[in-house]
C-alpha cells in the first residue's frame, strides 16, 4: 500500500514528488522541476497515465481539456509542465474518488 496522507485529497501530490523544488534567494525564485521525492514507482504511474491522458487516443474530459490547454500555452517544455500538472490532478483526483468511493464523471462542471 502507498502512503498518501491524510483525508485532504488537495495534497496527495506532494509526498509523491510531484511539486516544484524550491531555490529562493533574495528576489529570486527560479522554475525548477519537480523534486522526485517519495515512491518512485506511484511518481512513474501517474506521469505515465498523465501521458496517456494527453494522448491522441484518450477518451474527452474535463481533465484532458485543461491538460492541452496547458500544453498549448507555448514554450519548449510547455508540454511536460502539462504532463506533471495533470499528473498532479490525477493524483488528487484518484484519492478523491478512493475516499469517497463516488464514480467518475468525465466532465464534472457539465454535470454539475
Amino acid at each position: 500500500m502507498v502512503r498518501v496522507g491524510p483525508d485532504r485529497s488537495s495534497t496527495t501530490h506532494r509526498p509523491n514528488g510531484l511539486r516544484p523544488k524550491r531555490s529562493q534567494s533574495g528576489d529570486r525564485d527560479p522554475q525548477l522541476g519537480i523534486t522526485k521525492a517519495g515512491n518512485i514507482y506511484l511518481r512513474t504511474l501517474l506521469v505515465e497515465c498523465a501521458n496517456h491522458v494527453l494522448g491522441p487516443h484518450w477518451r474527452d474530459s474535463t481533465l484532458r481539456q485543461w491538460g492541452l490547454h496547458l500544453a498549448s500555452r507555448g514554450g519548449k517544455q510547455s508540454r511536460n509542465r502539462a504532463i506533471v500538472a495533470v499528473a498532479c490532478k490525477l493524483a488528487v483526483l484518484l484519492h478523491r474518488i478512493w475516499v469517497t468511493q463516488e464514480p467518475y464523471i468525465p466532465f464534472y462542471a457539465v454535470a454539475a
